[in-house]
């Protein structure tokens, strides 16, 4: 981590505790702050985008996803996010998109398969939501992750 980098870091704790916390409102205002001081950093961002996400502001956090993006483009957490976020704004070719630039990037992860996953199944290809959510699975999930998971391929038709 560079210099600038753990600047950045720095900046940002605050509203990682708010978050912690629960406390998204102030999170976003300490955010904000953040970035009026400094509108490079991409951790504020990304971090912007979870408050956002948490208080129910969809497109708003899918803003603060791409900004973290265009200034980190290797940010896994904010591609996998912005995955989500595309998926549930009913963006599926958006949301596929996205979460195959993710498994690019790191192509056995397991937020990353759930992310594509998830953005199949929303396409209603079964599938190729198949694949990718086994492939979850295969990653030993937290139990909650993979319960929720292994329900959702229960309901799937084995042969679309």
């Amino acid at each position: 981590m560079d210099q600038r980098d753990g600047a950045h870091w720095d900046a940002v704790n605050e509203a990682i505790e708010l978050l912690h916390e629960e406390r998204y409102r102030e999170a976003l205002e300490v955010l904000r702050e953040v970035l009026r001081l400094d509108p490079k950093n991409p951790y504020a961002f990304f971090f912007l985008g979870q408050a956002f996400y948490e208080v129910g502001e969809i497109e708003p956090a899918r803003d603060a996803y791409r900004a973290a993006l265009v200034l980190a483009p290797e940010h896994l957490g904010a591609r996998i996010a912005l995955t989500h976020v595309e998926r549930k704004l009913g963006k599926h070719r958006e949301a596929t998109k996205e979460g195959m630039i993710a498994l690019e990037q790191a192509p056995m992860d397991g937020d990353a398969l759930y992310a594509v996953g998830l953005a199949y199944a929303a396409r209603g290809d079964n599938a190729a939501a198949r694949r990718y959510l086994e492939a979850f699975l295969k990653a030993q999930p937290e139990l909650e992750s993979r319960l929720e998971v292994e329900a959702l391929l229960s309901t799937m038709d084995p042969a679309s």
